[in-house]
Formats: C-alpha cells, sequence, structure tokens
C-alpha cells in the first residue's frame, strides 16, 4: 500500500474542505501550502490588473514564498496536489512548493477546484516544474461539494 500526502493550497477554504476529505477518504497525511505573506481580498482581485495574483500569475517564474516543509517528502509514494484554478492554472505558491522537493520515482496527482473552470493543461505545466522521473496524473476539477464517496470512487482508478 502506498504511503500517501495530500498537498493543497487554499484562497478561499473551498479547496481546504476537498483535500480534508481526499486525505480522509484515502487515509492519508495532510498538508497546507502556506504563502508566507496570506493574500488579501484586494490581492486576489482577478480583474484589478496590478493585484498581487494577477502580477504573480503573468510571470511564469515567480515563486512566492512559502511557510513550512513536508519533513520527510522521501517516504511518500504518492502526493495529491490540490488548488483553486488561476488563469487556467495552479497558482504559483503552488509552483513553489512543486520547486521545493525532488518527487523522482513518486507519483503526482493534481486537483483543482473551480466553479466552471477545467484543469486545462495544469498537468503538462507541473510535468515541466518537476522535470522527468516523475509520473504525473492528468488530474481532475472538483467542485466545493464531493463527498468521501465520490472521492473514493475518483481515487480507484489511480495508479497509486
Amino acid at each position: 500500500m502506498s504511503k500517501i500526502l495530500v498537498a493543497y493550497f487554499s484562497a478561499s477554504g473551498v479547496t481546504a474542505k476537498v483535500a480534508k476529505e481526499l486525505a480522509k477518504a484515502e487515509h492519508a497525511d495532510l498538508f497546507e501550502i502556506k504563502p508566507e505573506e496570506p493574500y488579501t481580498t484586494e490581492d486576489l482581485d482577478w480583474t484589478n490588473k496590478q493585484s498581487r495574483s494577477t502580477l504573480e500569475m503573468s510571470d511564469p517564474d515567480c515563486r512566492p514564498k512559502i511557510v513550512g516543509t513536508v519533513a520527510d517528502m522521501a517516504q511518500y509514494d504518492a502526493i495529491f496536489v490540490g488548488f483553486p484554478i488561476w488563469w487556467g492554472r495552479e497558482p504559483s505558491v503552488v509552483d513553489t512548493f512543486l520547486d521545493g522537493y525532488n518527487f523522482g520515482g513518486k507519483t503526482l496527482v493534481p486537483f483543482c477546484t473551480s466553479g466552471g473552470s477545467g484543469i486545462c493543461r495544469t498537468a503538462e505545466r507541473i510535468r515541466t516544474i518537476v522535470g522527468t522521473g516523475v509520473s504525473v496524473d492528468e488530474g481532475k476539477r472538483l467542485g466545493g461539494a464531493v463527498s468521501e464517496k465520490d472521492l473514493a470512487l475518483w481515487t480507484e482508478g489511480l495508479q497509486l
């Protein structure tokens, strides 16, 4: 049986709720990806071209600082990485997390929360960040109201 981690970034609490349900369904450990500087409502205003999130997402190399680390990443075989979908991809703060570890030989499974936007080409982008030797699943978009049973049905088909 694989040792699993659910790592997530949540701006509004929706992704946190789903991540906690997923960790429960998979008997996985949980890790919150926390930005060193928390996002304010103004930071998240996607209609403002000068908001923090807009500026970060406009720069593909942006890596906002995060606090905390996974104590022993080597123990995990599979890592679910959850986030709200921003500008059709994972937020830059998630990229900081992905850059911070060697995921060689592991399976990464992205999942996003969104009211309507899909996960798009997020897996492709994550593959470029983590490099070769890492299996990156295409992932899944999940709504905010997902049951433990629904999560278990999804994860049954994954090669973890």
